[in-house]
């Protein structure tokens, strides 16, 4: 809830007086309180509310607002003993560092060339207001929300996907990483091996690891996963499941090539496994992309993720998943023991916007704006630090930079960010040893291109030419 500067002026005088009061104790009465800060009664019901949040109020309904009780205060210079909790806990850890740094802002004045979304100044901010608006007037809008999904976003994520997926195959999530959490939950139990891509997506790792999987690395190239090293480890490992994104592959911008595409669903029938797709940048292609895995999966092989927060808005978390068979029914199983259903006014939200006209008009915007920033993005890398191999990605908003042998990434970014510059070390993107030292630079994420080039000229001074 947000509060104007009254309330928090009143709240904060409200809140220096109970300091001062015994528990128990009555505070003047909301008209007394109007009459002696000149406030209107709103602002006093507000403040009174914010500190009953708090916990500094209690308020009793024809009673007025009452001092709560406060535990005793700890002695000054001790703290809580909390080392129970390290033996309560066991030695399975969370590890949310990779994650974090992506969804960390950049410090003020820092440029931004990391990042998982698009700068606002690229999201659909206005015509998301404008469905949210629409879709709040709905009167099922905060009713329980079909299992499943809006039968209508079903359609449409079918519609739209192709191929012989129909509105019954698909399942609304709760955006990308919630899909994943609970597609690797449902196919995989703990201790198992899962294939990915190497580098990957720094979220499936994250989530991987949290759940006890051991991710398993299939090098990329610039044609996407090595289907060549593929079927080895598919029989060196007894894995069953391969995630891989084959459009606009993060963070390398690769597009699996129609000949692996092929290559990788005989591989995993083969193997008798599962291919998660990952969909997560198509509707930021620059140029366009190959049909999806799941549009040529004639026996229930992909198990298909298709999320528009990369294309939309950070908080706009709905997603589908796309699956056929008994696996459909364990992951939809999976999440409604997991979270019910996702948030029916996202739903409504996304439904709106999607069925508007300005949708595919926001789409080629934001496609035409991201090559020119490609582009301005590598003409700046080849003014500044023309020893810098960046690649040419064709959809998506990162870049692959491959630095000098030698070079610590990890330091370097670092380093980057002193300069004022927030980029992603390419270390972290490798679930086992990196082959050589890389950089992920995005180039939907900063200001403007001006920004991305000022961004380039600063990295360039923390790592100069060898």
């Amino acid at each position: 809830m947000q509060h104007d500067s009254s309330v928090s002026v009143l709240a904060d005088r409200l809140r220096a007086e109970v300091e001062r009061m015994r528990p128990g104790e009555r505070l003047p009465s909301s008209r007394s309180l109007v009459e002696r800060h000149r406030v209107s009664p709103v602002t006093v019901s507000r403040a009174l509310g914010l500190l009953a949040a708090e916990g500094l109020v209690v308020t009793r309904p024809g009673s007025g607002a009452f001092a709560a009780d406060r535990p005793a205060p700890r002695p000054s210079g001790t703290a809580a003993d909390l080392s129970w909790q390290a033996v309560a806990l066991g030695d399975r850890s969370v590890d949310s560092s990779g994650v974090s740094w992506l969804l960390t802002p950049a410090p003020d004045g820092a440029v931004a060339l990391s990042g998982g979304y698009l700068h606002p100044s690229l999201q659909p901010v206005r015509a998301l207001a404008d469905a949210a608006a629409r879709a709040a007037r709905r009167p099922a809008a905060w009713e329980m929300a079909p299992l499943g999904g809006l039968p209508e976003l079903r359609t449409w994520f079918a519609r739209t996907v192709g191929g012989g997926v129909s509105p019954g195959d698909v399942l609304i999530t709760s955006g990308g990483q919630q899909s994943l959490t609970t597609v690797l939950g449902a196919l995989l139990p703990p201790g198992a091996p899962l294939l990915v891509e190497s580098p990957t997506y720094l979220g499936v790792l994250a989530i991987a690891r949290a759940a006890g999987l051991h991710p398993v690395p299939v090098p990329v190239d610039a044609d996407g996963v090595r289907t060549d090293l593929l079927a080895e480890a598919f029989a060196m490992t007894g894995a069953r499941v391969l995630y891989c994104q084959p459009t606009f592959h993060n963070p390398t911008g690769a597009v699996l090539s129609a000949e692996r595409r092929a290559r990788v669903l005989d591989i995993a029938r083969t193997a008798g496994a599962f291919v998660i797709e990952d969909d997560f940048a198509r509707h930021l292609g620059i140029e366009s992309g190959p049909p999806p895995l799941v549009a040529r999966d004639d026996d229930g092989r992909v198990v298909h993720i298709a999320s528009l927060t990369k294309a939309t808005a950070p908080s706009l978390r709905v997603a589908a998943v796309i699956a056929r068979g008994p696996v459909a029914e364990r992951i939809r199983a999976t999440q409604l023991v997991e979270e019910f259903y996702p948030a029916r006014p996202l739903q409504e939200t996304l439904l709106e916007l999607v069925s508007s006209p300005g949708w595919l008009r926001h789409l080629r915007a934001v496609r035409t704006a991201l090559a020119s920033r490609r582009d301005a993005t590598r003409d700046a890398f080849a003014r500044s630090l023309p020893h810098v191999r960046v690649n040419r990605p064709a959809g998506g908003f990162h870049l692959w930079a491959r630095l000098p042998d030698g070079t610590d990434d990890t330091d370097l970014a670092e380093a980057a960010l002193r300069a004022g510059v927030l980029v992603s070390a390419g270390r972290p993107f490798f679930p086992a040893e990196a082959p050589a030292p890389y950089l992920r630079v995005s180039y939907g994420t900063a200001a403007s291109e001006t920004e991305l080039a000022e961004g380039v000229r600063r990295l360039a001074t923390v790592l100069p030419a060898p």
